[in-house]
């Protein structure tokens, strides 16, 4: 039996779908449904690497988490992560197909449309619920002929839709209005319903707009989900995460994350937003860098212009004087390049320059080459002095993705052991360290608990400050807790007995 399916679109990018997708997943799970999310095209910077070693978006592995499942390229298969403002690198089931301008994908996309109907009927088959995303918002007329991704994906599965209008950024009313006017007659029939997200306030005052919204548009709404903040992974908070948070004179441990201009996978650094203790602020401006106990250099899709933007806005210089005065230097994935003493790009997989000086605090050199090792990996710290006393022989997970092959350099420190990638032994040492100043190519380190408490904890000694715990003894256990007060938050909220009869008409 083919799989029931309902779509949950917005009326813009940001009003909050990726959530309430996840929301309901884990609802169905708990009501005992074996449930998939879908998204044909997402285009995100945030990624993750499956089993199999291929790349999704990380929205759908939240998604997939939800519903109690492990994440498969089938749930997005197809991955756009822009590298300048007018091209992006498409990634079509997992592995990179190649550079593309925005026009030339308009085009391409047409070719898409028989294996997004593919996928899609393969998970059909094996599941008893589809939750699928939109992306942006069905009402860009300009891209409707050869759409694929919202009122096109729609069609596809012969989904009904719910719209998703933010009223925390106003002009809710209007925006869901606007949305179904551009939409065409048998688009409209498919709009089954409406919810009003991220309201602060008494919803009696909604009321009577609510009654007005749906005399104009003659659908229902479904429900007002009020503004609440949960430590869920969620790309529609960017703005919100990305926040300049000036510090001074910190307390607790001040964590900075650089915000590169072609920042990816900041969820790296979610678990760290979450330990008591400890303070992260993503700053692109020296003057509001101030002097913190760490900071990290993360994961970059463009690592030469984004070194060349450290460079030219004096960050590079900070990084220097804060190392000299003994603040940690932590590096992922791209940033993990720069620290090196040189990056090279002779196959220009990124740049037109062939090559480029590194910031040399880290004995070792990267070359970038054509294809992407995507693959997971489980590793062991084997170092225990200084900021990593206490930790040698703690194992940690995470998944790497990058385009360079690194080679260590004379008087290198790896502090890594790799003993597994993809589930099978393997040993070599990775990760180099120079005291103070450590890199890894492994994105999702600081989701492994032990290892992160031991570092935040040794720069807490070093301030003359107690050691406190974890959020929760393991990280995936937080995420439980996490989606379960999701589903409670939108069984609270919105009339799901309505959206069982909607699931039920496909």
């Amino acid at each position: 039996m083919k799989a029931k399916c309902i779509m949950v679109q917005g009326t813009a990018s940001s009003v909050g779908k990726s959530l309430i997708v996840a929301g309901l997943c884990r609802i169905f799970h708990q009501d005992g449904y074996k449930v998939v999310p879908f998204k044909s095209q997402n285009m995100a910077l945030n990624s993750y690497i499956t089993k199999e070693g291929k790349e999704m978006g990380r929205a759908q592995v939240v998604q997939a988490e939800a519903a109690g499942i492990e994440p498969s390229v089938d749930m997005n298969p197809i991955l756009l992560k822009p590298t300048t403002d007018k091209t992006t690198q498409v990634i079509i089931s997992g592995k990179v197909y190649g550079n593309m301008s925005a026009v030339q994908y308009h085009e391409f996309k047409p070719q898409l449309a028989e294996m997004v109907r593919d996928v899609y009927n393969r998970l059909a088959e094996k599941n008893d619920i589809i939750v699928i995303e939109g992306a942006g918002s069905p009402a860009e007329i300009n891209l409707r002929d050869k759409d694929i991704v919202n009122m096109g994906m729609a069609e596809i599965a012969d989904a009904s839709v719910i719209l998703v209008g933010d009223i925390d950024r106003g002009g809710v009313f209007a925006s869901l209005a606007g949305t179904m006017l551009l939409l065409t007659e048998s688009e409209k029939a498919r709009v089954k319903g409406v919810i009003i997200n991220k309201f602060r306030g008494d919803v009696k005052i909604l009321e009577p707009g609510i009654k007005m919204l749906e005399d104009i548009i003659k659908v229902p709404v479904l429900g007002v989900i009020p503004y609440t903040r949960l430590n869920i992974e969620d790309e529609d908070s960017v703005a919100e995460r990305f926040s300049q948070k000036e510090v001074t004179n910190c307390e607790e441990i001040d964590i900075v994350v650089i915000k590169l201009p072609h920042i990816s996978n900041f969820t790296d650094f979610n678990a760290l937003e979450n330990i008591k203790g400890a303070k992260v602020r993503y700053v692109d401006r020296v003057a509001n860098i101030g002097n913190p106990d760490m900071l990290i250099l993360p994961g970059s899709k463009n690592t030469i212009e984004d070194l060349l933007f450290l460079r030219k806005s004096g960050i590079e210089k900070e990084i220097y004087r804060l190392h000299d005065s003994g603040t940690v230097i932590y590096g992922i994935c791209g940033g993990y390049q720069m620290l090196g003493v040189e990056i090279a790009d002779p196959y220009h997989t990124e740049s037109s320059l062939e090559k480029i000086k590194g910031i040399g605090l880290l004995k070792m050199k990267t070359v970038f080459q054509p294809e992407k090792v995507t693959t997971q990996i489980k590793a062991l710290i084997n170092a225990n002095d200084g900021i990593l006393e206490g930790l040698n022989g703690i194992m940690v997970e995470g998944y790497e993705i990058h385009m360079g092959t690194t080679e260590f350099l004379e008087n290198c420190t790896p502090y890594l052991t790799i003993c597994s990638v993809f589930g099978h032994n393997h040993i070599k040492v990775d990760g180099v360290r120079n005291g103070d100043v450590l890199g890894t190519y492994i994105h999702g380190i600081f989701d492994n608990m032990d290892f992160t408490m031991g570092l935040i904890n040794n720069l807490r000694k070093r301030k003359g400050l107690e050691k406190v715990d974890g959020p929760i003894e393991s990280f995936k256990e937080f995420k439980e807790e996490q989606y379960n007060k999701l589903a409670s938050l939108l069984r609270e909220n919105l009339d799901m007995d309505r959206i069982y009869k909607i699931l039920n008409r496909s």
